[in-house]
């Protein structure tokens, strides 16, 4: 069986707990106005990998993981590759280790079936209300709720991540109502904001592909962390 990626990131500590390789996987339904990897949208950028290609070399990594290190599958969104996904992570599971989907939780479904080969869900919160979702993804809310229902069904592992855009979601209000968002779901072990940047922006112009927050400057040092002290006691 074959799967598509974008590339693959090796001893990364910021995708998950300790030492770990992250896989970008390719396609995403979304089209998040703040998204900084807009080549991983469509399946035209990719390198195609067998399953066993790509448990061979994650294992190249195995003694760097430790203790709780492991593979975190980001995107794109990897839900969307699910047959794929579901046997990478079954192989990795029998070598013992550590696995992580890093999601929009906006697949096609099959959620069950891959969150029991998942130790940890990172589970990037694009919204919190239907209107605002729409706004800053061009979807509905629908499938998200699904996966999330799934994570709660299951009792799954969580760390919540929300990107703050000026002018967008950067309000003492909002990050209120993300607080108590926050409490009405089980198992969270940890809530990170994220900044939003400006790093992405070379990419669309490269891409001819328009971007809809021209102008918009990144998010400072000085606001990320006096939102992010509010929501620290959640």
């Amino acid at each position: 069986m074959f799967g598509y990626i974008n590339s693959i990131e090796t001893m990364s500590t910021k995708d998950g707990p300790g030492i770990r390789t992250v896989i970008f996987m390719q396609g995403c339904k979304l089209r998040c106005i703040f998204c900084h990897n807009p080549e991983t949208w469509d399946k035209k950028y990719n390198l195609e990998i067998s399953v066993d290609d790509l448990v061979k070399q994650i294992l190249k990594y195995k003694n760097y993981y430790g203790n709780n290190g492991g593979v975190t599958f980001s995107g794109g969104e990897p839900l969307l590759q699910h047959k794929f996904l579901l046997e990478v992570l079954k192989k990795l599971k029998d070598f013992g280790i550590h696995t992580c989907l890093d999601t929009a939780g906006c697949g096609n479904g099959y959620y069950e079936e891959i969150l029991k080969y998942v130790d940890l869900v990172i589970l990037d919160v694009k919204a919190i209300e239907d209107d605002k979702y729409f706004e800053i993804t061009a979807s509905k809310m629908d499938e998200y709720n699904k996966f999330l229902n799934v994570c709660k069904k299951l009792d799954k592992d969580l760390w919540i991540r929300q990107v703050i855009v000026p002018g967008i979601n950067d309000t003492e209000d909002y990050i209120s109502k993300l607080k108590e968002y926050v409490k009405s779901i089980p198992n969270i072990k940890k809530v990170e904001l994220l900044p939003y940047t400006t790093l992405g922006v070379k990419k669309y112009h490269e891409l001819g592909i328009k971007y809809n927050l021209e102008g918009v400057s990144a998010l400072s040092n000085e606001d990320l962390k006096r939102l992010s002290e509010l929501i620290e006691k959640y």
